[in-house]
């Protein structure tokens, strides 16, 4: 069976349009298109429109939309804005929903935003960690699903992409073992297909790491991986995008 992988790098508040520069310099890229394999970038929105002419190929995203198409939102950047600039859109991940406090109800209106703009949405959903030590990761995993994914048409969800971040993990050199990882994202899978949903790129993302990549990568329901810290040194994201591209040799 053929199969995709997507790398993606979430730089967060980190790296001036010059920095990112210098890390597309410094970055190892395959030397020709591989069929099945993506390397996505989401900068900071200043650096979005540099860095796309800069290695334009690439993917780019944008780490952040507003709901509404346009108003009075000072400091925002609608779907419609983002578009001009980049092709995805990371909704609902973990710091939007505990740092921002954003609900899944604003999250489902951003996934609506993206999708109307024609951005492709990926949709961050996770875990605490009281809620795994508690035995709640799939009632919070398939709620946060569920919720941000209510009442949009099916048909409407073909570029949707999702990626599976348990907060317990990010940024804390946690990481889900392949087992743990892979349960969640078969629990997932396994929703999507109840849905009517098919063929939706799953990624895993907390404290990925070239020694953890590979082995997460050969998990059957994995898809690719939504990288924060690692995707700031190219060395280490030039590596894992190598790992990834023997499972595709």
């Amino acid at each position: 069976m053929s199969r995709t992988i997507i790398i993606a790098g979430n730089w967060k508040m980190h790296k001036t349009i010059s920095e990112g520069i210098q890390f597309l310099d410094a970055l190892a890229l395959p030397t020709e298109t591989k069929q099945g394999f993506e390397v996505m970038l989401f900068p900071s929105a200043t650096a979005l429109c540099s860095l796309s002419n800069h290695r334009p190929e690439l993917s780019y995203g944008i780490q952040n939309i507003h709901e509404e198409p346009f108003g009075a939102f000072t400091g925002e950047i609608s779907a419609t804005m983002a578009k001009e600039l980049a092709t995805v859109a990371l909704v609902g991940h973990s710091e939007r929903r505990h740092v921002f406090m954003e609900s899944d109800q604003r999250i489902n209106l951003k996934i609506r935003a993206a999708l109307q703009a024609n951005l492709r949405p990926m949709l961050c959903i996770g875990e605490k960690l009281e809620e795994r030590q508690q035995n709640k990761t799939e009632e919070i995993v398939l709620s946060q699903l569920r919720l941000g994914l209510k009442g949009i048409k099916i048909t409407d969800l073909k570029q949707l992409m999702l990626a599976y971040e348990p907060v317990w993990a990010i940024g804390s050199g946690l990481t889900a073992s392949p087992d743990q990882a892979q349960t969640v994202h078969a629990l997932i899978r396994r929703e999507l297909k109840n849905m009517g949903i098919t063929d939706t790129p799953i990624l895993y993302g907390g404290s990925v790491k070239p020694d953890n990549a590979h082995a997460l990568l050969l998990q059957p329901d994995i898809d690719g991986l939504l990288i924060g810290g690692a995707s700031l040194q190219a060395q280490n994201f030039s590596d894992i995008i190598a790992l990834a591209l023997e499972l595709l040799s």
